[in-house]
């Protein structure tokens, strides 16, 4: 299969990265484990041998990492990190300000100055022009636009243009994407909003501190499995880090735990 065949390159195209990504994340989830992960690897030292070469130092400690187990997780950005393609501007965000999920939300709540609950493309390339500032990276308008396009098409999983803020943390180590472990526990529009409206107790349209705290300790207790009550206070300060100045609007709770924004 092509994806395979691109495993055998010295260098790979950014289109051709994106055609690997897209082959071993088969059910779409944004990331690789189990036997996704499993299989990469085992395809990427049969290309590698027959192409001749040698695993690069990265790919080899990679594979000593995650080749002997079956737990292991990684995303977009960790694979970008062993496989040698042409300009892997992916690794140009590996900078301080997505050094984690709170760093994100931050990051996130300056662009998404209108509350919509995604970035638009011009709005992306702003955001991208930033980030690349910040990784000490200074590229043309052209490359730019480049850069956007390719963002998107890596990204954007509905294809409507815009990215939205689970599509958009890819970008974060999957240790680092707290995210991840709200997509079981999301709620439907309707039970969101009567949600919402339980723990706004005073009516004033959106959550403070204290009220998400409360509705973060109930979550935890009906949903064991997936959330840690251990962790509260890291939850808690993610998601307040798109508040507006200790306001959390439903629009922005929704981004957490809405599978359906009404």
């Amino acid at each position: 299969m092509a994806a395979e065949t691109h495993l055998q390159g010295v260098e790979i195209s950014a289109a051709q990265f994106f055609e690997i990504w897209n082959h071993y994340d088969s059910d779409g989830n944004g990331y690789l484990d189990g036997k996704e992960l499993l299989n990469f690897i085992q395809e990427l030292q049969q290309a590698r041998k027959k192409a001749g070469l040698e695993l690069t130092p990265e790919m080899k400690a990679f594979v000593d990492q995650y080749g002997k187990s079956t737990d292991g997780k990684i995303g977009i950005v960790e694979l970008a990190q062993i496989l040698p393609t042409e300009e892997n501007f992916l690794l140009f965000f590996r900078c301080q300000q997505l050094k984690s999920s709170e760093d994100f939300m931050q990051t996130w709540r300056k662009y998404d100055t209108d509350h919509s609950g995604y970035i638009e493309t011009e709005e992306l390339k702003s955001f991208l022009k930033d980030l690349l500032q910040k990784a000490n990276k200074q590229i043309d308008d052209s490359k730019l636009t480049e850069y956007t396009e390719i963002m998107l098409k890596m990204f954007d999983s509905n294809n409507d243009g815009k990215l939205e803020l689970t599509e958009m943390a890819s970008l974060l180590p999957v240790q680092e994407n707290f995210l991840l472990q709200f997509k079981s526990v999301k709620m439907c529009g309707k039970e969101f909003n009567k949600a919402f409206k339980l723990y706004d107790q005073d009516g004033n349209g959106y959550i403070d501190e204290n009220e998400l705290d409360a509705l973060l300790k109930d979550l935890c207790e009906k949903n064991k499995k997936d959330l840690d009550i251990n962790n509260l206070a890291t939850y808690k300060k993610n998601i307040m880090a798109l508040s507006d100045g200790g306001k959390l609007y439903r629009t922005d709770l929704a981004l957490i735990l809405s599978a359906e924004q009404d």
